[in-house]
């Protein structure tokens, strides 16, 4: 049977085409190589009235890739702003030599990528896994990230963080829930992550399967670098504004850590959530989604 993703992707790069994206390969240095959906704009004049937009970069979680994880967000901002999506190592097309597998690496990375497509300033916009990319990328490049809207995520992973998520979705590991082994896992991690997620045919999610969860072994070894043990996690001084837009019924950072965060961010934070959507909001409530981070995106310029 053929698979339905790979019919979609061909339609979905055209449609990227159409609001003015493309994919990029960057290398970030010798082995190391990522993959940018970046701005079609190429001459010098066109670059110029281009970069009067704000730069906005959206950081994906861990299942899908950047531009299947944000593919709604970008239709529904490319007018008004210069848009970038990434691929994080071993996500996409990007790919490392390397044996780094932490999320500084991947904030650096990340960093030096934009540098290298011109990006001075910039507004991140992270869900889950790129939450914690992008809190990163904030405290080591406050020069780069002007401001950081985050989506179902907190500053680091660490263990008390983690055990009670696991908990909440009934997981041992994050590597048990997020790699799966079956076509079910993969059921379950979109129904997990969702309010009421969509019925959908049992070929759907096999064609999940055999597209979306490859590399694994380096996969794995991102999960394992991830979580981060209490006594080495700190608070840093973000100079930036801070924007928390939360699915209401996220089961894995639910809205208590929603809280928790907003409170350790201080009077730079705002928080603000959606009601009947779970962690993977942005694709479960797309529309109001998009509204609400239009309206935020908006208050960043003009503050």
């Amino acid at each position: 049977m053929v698979n339905i993703i790979s019919l979609y992707m061909p339609f979905l790069h055209w449609l990227m085409k159409l609001v003015g994206i493309k994919p990029q390969r960057v290398e970030i240095e010798p082995g190391t190589v990522l993959n940018f959906w970046v701005p079609i704009e190429t001459t010098k004049k066109e670059t110029q009235n281009h970069n009067k937009k704000p730069v906005v970069v959206l950081l994906h979680g861990f299942a899908a890739n950047g531009i299947l994880t944000w593919q709604f967000q970008v239709l529904a901002l490319a007018k008004k702003y210069t848009v970038y999506v990434p691929d994080f190592l071993f996500f996409g097309d990007s790919i490392t030599d390397k044996s780094e597998r932490t999320v500084d690496f991947q904030a650096e990375c990340m960093a030096k990528g934009l540098g290298k497509l011109g990006v001075e300033r910039c507004t991140l916009v992270g869900l889950s896994y790129g939450g914690m990319v992008g809190f990163k990328m904030a405290e080591k490049y406050p020069n780069l990230v002007e401001s950081l809207v985050v989506t179902c995520s907190v500053m680091a992973l660490t263990q008390s963080i983690s055990n009670a998520a696991l908990e909440r979705i009934g997981f041992k590991c994050w590597a048990d829930y997020l790699l799966p082994n079956s076509v079910n896992g993969v059921k379950v991690i979109f129904e997990s992550a969702s309010y009421q997620f969509p019925w959908l045919p049992k070929f759907m999610y096999k064609n999940l399967w055999e597209t979306m969860f490859d590399n694994k072994k380096e996969r794995r070894e991102l999960l394992e670098a991830l979580v981060i043990d209490d006594k080495d996690f700190y608070i840093p001084h973000y100079t930036q504004r801070l924007r928390l837009l939360w699915g209401e019924n996220d089961q894995i950072f639910d809205m208590e850590t929603a809280q928790n965060l907003k409170d350790q961010a201080g009077e730079k934070a705002r928080l603000q959530s959606i009601e009947k959507a779970g962690h993977l909001v942005n694709m479960e409530r797309p529309f109001i989604y998009n509204r609400q981070l239009k309206e935020i995106l908006a208050s960043l310029v003009e503050e």
